[in-house]
C-alpha cells in the first residue's frame, strides 16, 4: 500500500488487532500487516483526537469519483455491525486506521487497479 502519511496507532488498538490476525490466513491480512508494520504507536491518551481509530465513524471522499461515504471502523463480527460498517480486515478497513482528518491514501484492488480516498470529518467512539 503507498501512502503518503505516516500510521498512528494506540497500543491498546493494536494490541487487539495483532491478537485478532495473529491467526488468520496472511493472504486475508497482508495489507493489515504493512499497516502495522509501518505504524507510529504511541499510548492511548497520546493519540490525537483526528486519528482513526477502532469504532470511529469516518466520513471520506473518494478522490477519483468524489463521492463522500461514511463507515464506521469495526472488528470482524462486532455485534454492532450495521450497513454503513466496515471490517479492519477490509482493504478499505485497514487502509483507514492510523489516517488523520485531511490524509488521503492509496490501495490496490483485486483487479490491479487502486483507489484513492482523503478523511474529510471523524467522530470517535463514546
Amino acid at each position: 500500500m503507498s501512502s503518503p502519511r505516516s500510521v498512528l496507532l494506540g497500543q491498546q488498538d493494536l494490541d487487539r488487532i495483532e491478537a485478532l490476525i495473529r491467526h488468520r490466513d496472511t493472504g486475508d491480512t497482508e495489507l493489515l500487516f504493512d499497516e502495522l508494520d509501518g505504524a507510529t504507536v504511541l499510548p492511548d491518551h497520546e493519540l490525537p483526537d483526528d486519528v482513526v481509530v477502532m469504532n470511529s465513524q469516518v466520513t471520506f471522499v473518494d478522490l477519483d469519483t468524489n463521492i463522500e461515504s461514511q463507515v464506521t471502523l469495526i472488528y470482524p463480527g462486532d455485534s454492532a455491525a450495521t450497513s454503513n460498517s466496515v471490517s479492519i480486515l477490509a482493504p478499505v478497513g485497514a487502509a483507514l486506521i492510523g489516517l488523520r482528518v485531511g490524509e488521503h491514501v492509496e490501495w490496490p484492488l483485486p483487479n490491479g487497479g487502486q483507489r484513492r480516498l482523503k478523511v474529510v470529518a471523524l467522530r470517535k467512539p463514546q
